[in-house]
């Protein structure tokens, strides 16, 4: 229970890789909060973790989220830890002929989500005197992204938002770090994949546990890292 009293943000978690970190982070302790837009994925998840908390709120909408995370710290005393899970994948071709509306929906979920989630709950990080962020980036902002410039290029510029964060949060004691994925074995990749070998996929649970760590109190040294975890791909 080393999370035991901790405020944790969740965005994605309604997905394949955020319910198992919902899960992870209450099973030591925190209180886990997600925010939705659809709520029949979060009442699935809440059938899973009885405990969770939403907050329905469009991520992309700055003014939105800002409210909700205000609402978050004034009802629970603040925020500890936020988990940039919240993405999504598209792709497929050369980027002659990719439209810019693709290009402009992986920025805004990969992205945007990200850099309003940050801008709306490290004020309350802040007045805490500390906290710990884990953004979730992927493998593919490391490689050339060849047919998949758009989803690349918006992951790679999570890494580089997280360089920057651990850099100007580094005297306030907010470490921020990033998870860098392969192919994570959920049903949905499953299921666009079914010749897939799975069992070179990471599973769900194994990154839960490592952003489990970088949140953790053992790993207050670390922040600006960028943490491959790639299973056996």
């Amino acid at each position: 229970m080393d999370l035991a009293g901790k405020i944790a943000i969740v965005t994605g978690g309604t997905g394949g890789l955020g319910v198992a970190v919902v899960e992870r982070l209450i099973a030591a302790g925190a209180t886990a909060i997600t925010p939705y837009v659809n709520e029949t994925a979060f009442q699935a998840l809440r059938e899973h973790c009885p405990t969770v908390i939403g907050a329905h709120v469009d991520l992309t909408d700055e003014a939105a989220t800002k409210a909700a995370y205000d609402t978050i710290a004034a009802t629970h005393g603040g925020i500890d830890i936020l988990i940039n899970a919240a993405g999504g994948f598209a792709g497929g071709e050369p980027v002659h002929q990719t439209s810019w509306s693709l290009w402009q929906s992986q920025l805004d979920i990969n992205l945007k989500t990200t850099v309003i989630s940050c801008a709306a709950a490290i004020p309350h990080m802040l007045a805490r005197g500390s906290g710990a962020i884990v953004n979730v980036s992927s493998r593919t902002a490391t490689q050339t992204g060849a047919n998949l410039a758009a989803y690349a290029a918006a992951k790679r510029a999570v890494l580089q938002l997280t360089e920057a964060l651990a850099a100007e949060l580094r005297p306030h004691d907010i470490t921020v770090n990033a998870v860098l994925p392969s192919v994570i074995d959920t049903p949905t990749n499953r299921a666009a994949m079914p010749n897939a070998n799975y069992e070179r996929w990471v599973k769900p649970s194994e990154i839960a546990a490592v952003i489990h760590f970088l949140v953790g109190p053992e790993a207050r040294i670390i922040s600006g890292a960028a943490i491959p975890v790639y299973g056996k791909a």
